[in-house]
């Protein structure tokens, strides 16, 4: 009877295993059959996909790093503006849109070598290239100039974070960016995908409600509204967010502690800055000290480069939505630069 039991048991386990193995593939395949058409490239990177989107002529190729929750098409507007005087390459990071999970874990150096094997090696996008980074993408796109510094001709740092920056981590608590490195070597990076890079499997029957898309979208063309609202309801971010939040503490502390200012040469570099930070007395240090603080960190972005500019924008965060103009104006600015070796 025993011996009954246990073979009545694996059956049924077998069948659960079986069932849930075509419930995931099911799920995968939806996914990717409602995926709409992406406007760029996937490029192959061994393993896994990254989506890039290059349009335009010219020299030297302009290349956006996103904030956190950002996609490609959020800088279309930007995008159309400076495709019409230079090459402008936007990408979505791995575990974004249309991009695949990418290897673990998502450190900066780890999204700078993917772009940079994307752009040169697989589409044969050539630098030195005038990187913009906001929000989060700024640190990322000053690792990038540091590692690779012949491939940098310029940078925009729009709204930039940087190290020591006070940020809210829920109900009236901040962190310092930085202060909560656990002091780790940084892993070296790598394209090739191993088992434990792959999030775990998300298998829903019932997908989550539609989210009412922020206001702040209702610039974009009407088909980057549903490609935001697409791309925000995908589960592959939120896994490679956490690992980047993570590890971006461990670059903070390192720049906390070493002095930055001028580690960029004379590298053409403006710094976006909104005028106002917004803040209220809702938050464990008040109002006035956080504005303090960021005008104080923003102003050091600027002094990352002896040829540098700081331009105070009327907007808020999300420049490239709320002042797409002044933006490309910037980018306009360094591209000039870059060009005749010159000062801004």
């Amino acid at each position: 009877m025993r011996g009954r039991q246990s073979v009545r048991f694996l059956a049924i386990a077998c069948k659960s295993v079986c069932a849930a193995a075509i419930s995931i593939c099911l799920a995968v395949a939806a996914e990717a059959a409602s995926a709409p058409k992406p406007p760029g490239e996937l490029v192959d990177l061994g393993g896994h996909k990254l989506h890039v989107n290059c349009t335009g002529k010219g020299r030297p190729t302009v290349v956006v790093e996103n904030g956190l929750g950002d996609f490609s098409f959020d800088w279309i507007l930007v995008q159309n503006q400076v495709a019409a005087f230079t090459r402008i390459c936007t990408y979505d990071r791995a575990g974004y849109a249309w991009s695949d999970p990418g290897p673990k874990p998502r450190t900066f150096a780890q999204l700078n070598l993917e772009l940079r094997d994307a752009l040169a090696a697989k589409m044969g996008e050539h630098g030195p290239f005038v990187l913009v980074g906001h929000s989060f993408g700024g640190p990322v796109v000053r690792n990038f100039a540091a590692t690779y510094p012949h491939e940098v001709a310029g940078l925009v740092l729009v709204d930039a974070a940087f190290e020591g920056q006070r940020v809210g981590i829920g109900g009236k608590a901040t962190m310092r960016l930085g202060d909560g490195a656990k002091g780790r070597n940084i892993p070296p990076p790598r394209e090739e995908m191993k088992e434990s890079d792959k999030a775990a499997p998300h298998v829903n029957s019932t997908p989550p409600p539609q989210e009412a898309l922020d206001p702040m979208y209702k610039v974009l063309p009407p088909a980057e509204q549903k490609l935001q609202a697409w791309a925000q309801a995908l589960p592959e971010m939120e896994d490679a967010e956490n690992s980047q939040r993570e590890w971006s503490g461990e670059y903070f502390s390192k720049w906390l502690a070493t002095p930055q200012t001028g580690i960029f040469g004379a590298t053409p570099l403006i710094v976006l800055t909104r005028a106002e930070g917004g803040y209220g007395n809702d938050l464990d240090v008040p109002a006035a000290q956080m504005e303090n603080e960021r005008k104080e960190g923003q102003v050091k972005l600027a002094q990352l480069s002896t040829n540098s500019k700081q331009i105070i924008v009327h907007s808020g965060h999300n420049m490239e939505l709320e002042a797409p103009a002044e933006v490309s104006a910037a980018i306009r600015q360094v591209v000039e630069a870059a060009k005749r070796h010159g000062k801004l």
